[in-house]
């Protein structure tokens, strides 16, 4: 433990940091939950980091989450040094009032240092070497994002302050936040919706007319992320859109779930709807970066005795000829010619099978896709494999997992479990695994949710990385899960290239890059019981040794 001198030069360190800029930076208000801690956040105080300053050039930074309550703590040191370098795993103290000086918050931390340093989960130490060569480039990242569904315009739209929607929008897309750029939006309804709904929902109405305005379900949506943008600084916000369902006068069942497919007689207008959206969405301050070809088309083929909400079926030989003959042109022949085109947007067990009959069905017809989207719900049960393959089949795409969340299996709560590390975790390992699969960015599903894991219109509740107070809608919380993600979006820019980051042992895993201003961020993980002795082994900078807590994240940056 410290002593009183310690104390003080740890707090002399602390107000030098302050003073170098990083006074804005706001601790988390950490509360225990049913399944662990959350961060607390109203509309007048919400936990907030600032990018790390790297004023030499052997210096690094450390940003770090535990599962004893470390929220993105930020520590320092340097290369080349013999000490070793250890994340001490203390549980911040919550405010006491949200007025507190940064200085009052600062010398709490001095003091919950002090007396909690030599606190550990572990008694264990292992080791690992980790090694990392900027001389051997992979995937270059496209980002991280989120969903905004009609539950979280619905839940924004009730919280009393406006300043706690602010104080969302910047927790996941501004620079001190967890720096998304990424969004995914549903082109009419979805299942986290409070109805299920589309745009020319009139009988027959092959010509569209309503379309060059906004539904009255989407004015809301839309205003909120405009605001989204203003507060938070995002620089550029790449809007993804997907269909759930065409009306159900268009397909082949009348109905908006089921058995039902596309009527041959309505593809054309299928794919004008799609143009009309995407001009509807650009008039209305809305840029459209990527559409794909559905939501899930499987769904109304194979699952539709499970699944209750908006779908429509495609088998890969339909969708080859509607893509082929009708999509593909109309966008490529429009204004919107530039705009991404991503194919299937389901699980992986569809890979790479469904682009391999695409192009038996009309050759080449895949060509008119510049990415692969997949859902990640059943990457434990459906193995690196079916990836790899497909890479090898379609080596040229942008690949994107373009949603995720927690609560979808039967073996699951389908529900948020307040504070619960494991999923965070969860989420983590499959970040890495896709990540060094080469995928170039990733979307979760709903940036927020309620108590119960929805609203969503056929109770199809789950998780998601922010839980909203919907008793007196004056607060959220913001999950482990939340920090998990962070870890990667981050510091991880777009533009980010994936760089050589070898483990010696299985110990640790981690993912590297090598970013646009040419540092190094690199994610630490150690899911085990025991904690960890890194020694890191840059091909250029040389070496350290940091000793991090069972049960952690970090994210190490440096130039």
């Amino acid at each position: 433990m410290f002593g009183s001198r310690g104390i003080l030069a740890l707090g002399v360190l602390l107000l030098i940091s302050v003073i170098g800029g990083q006074a804005e930076s706001i601790p988390c208000k950490l509360k225990d939950a049913d399944h662990g801690k959350v961060c607390v956040c109203t509309a007048d105080y919400c936990d907030y980091l600032e990018n790390p300053i790297l004023t030499e050039d052997n210096e690094f930074a450390l940003i770090s989450s535990s599962k004893l309550g470390l929220r993105f703590a930020t520590s320092s040191g340097k290369f080349g040094t013999e000490e070793k370098f250890t994340v001490p795993d203390y549980v911040e103290p919550a405010p006491e009032a949200v007025n507190a000086t940064i200085l009052s918050r600062l010398l709490d931390k001095v003091v919950a240092s002090a007396f909690t340093l030599d606190s550990r989960e572990s008694s264990i130490t292992r080791s690992v070497t980790l090694q990392l060569d900027r001389s051997k480039t992979h995937q270059k990242m496209v980002g991280f994002g989120g969903s905004y569904t009609g539950a979280v315009t619905y839940l924004v739209e009730n919280f009393k302050q406006p300043e706690l929607a602010d104080h969302l929008y910047k927790s996941f897309y501004a620079e001190e936040g967890a720096g998304f750029n990424l969004m995914r939006v549903s082109i009419g309804g979805c299942d986290f919706d409070l109805e299920a709904w589309a745009y020319a929902e009139e009988e027959g109405n092959t010509q569209l007319s309503g379309m060059d305005e906004l539904d009255a379900r989407d004015v809301e949506r839309v205003a909120q992320i405009k605001r989204l943008v203003e507060v938070s600084g995002v620089k550029n916000l790449l809007v993804k859109g997907a269909a759930w369902s065409a009306p159900p006068w268009m397909k082949t069942n009348n109905k908006w779930t089921g058995f039902g497919r596309l009527k041959r007689d309505y593809y054309q207008t299928w794919a004008d709807y799609h143009l009309r959206w995407i001009k509807l969405m650009e008039d209305n301050g809305i840029p459209i970066w990527a559409i794909s070809t559905g939501n899930e088309p499987l769904n109304g083929i194979f699952f539709m005795f499970f699944v209750k909400f908006m779908s429509m079926g495609w088998t890969p030989q339909t969708q080859a000829i509607w893509l082929n003959d009708y999509l593909g042109p109309a966008i490529r022949n429009s204004e919107f010619k530039d705009i991404i085109l991503f194919g299937n947007d389901d699980q992986r067990y569809s890979f790479p099978h469904w682009f391999k009959m695409m192009n038996y069905t009309r050759p080449n017809s895949i060509d008119y896709l510049d990415g692969l989207a997949l859902h990640w719900y059943w990457d434990e049960i459906f193995g690196n494999s079916f990836i790899e393959q497909t890479k090898a089949y379609v080596p040229d795409k942008i690949m994107i997992v373009s949603e995720s969340c927690i609560g979808d299996k039967p073996w699951q709560a389908a529900a948020p479990l307040l504070g619960s590390w494991e999923r965070a975790e969860k989420y983590v390992r499959d970040y890495l695994a896709n990540i060094k699969l080469g995928f170039h960015g990733w979307i979760d599903w709903n940036i927020c949710l309620d108590e119960a894991g929805g609203p969503n219109y056929v109770d199809n509740t789950v998780d998601a990385p922010v839980i909203v107070n919907t008793t007196t809608f004056d607060e959220f919380y913001k999950q482990p899960m939340f920090y998990g993600i962070g870890h990667f979006s981050k510091l991880v820019p777009e533009g980010s290239l994936r760089i050589d980051a070898i483990p010696s042992n299985v110990n640790l895993d981690t993912v590297a890059f090598l970013r646009p201003d040419n540092k190094i961020a690199a994610v630490l993980f150690n899911s085990g019981r025991a904690d960890l002795d890194i020694s890191v082994v840059d091909s250029v900078r040389g070496k350290f040794t940091v000793n991090i807590p069972a049960k952690s994240i970090h994210t190490l940056l440096y130039n």
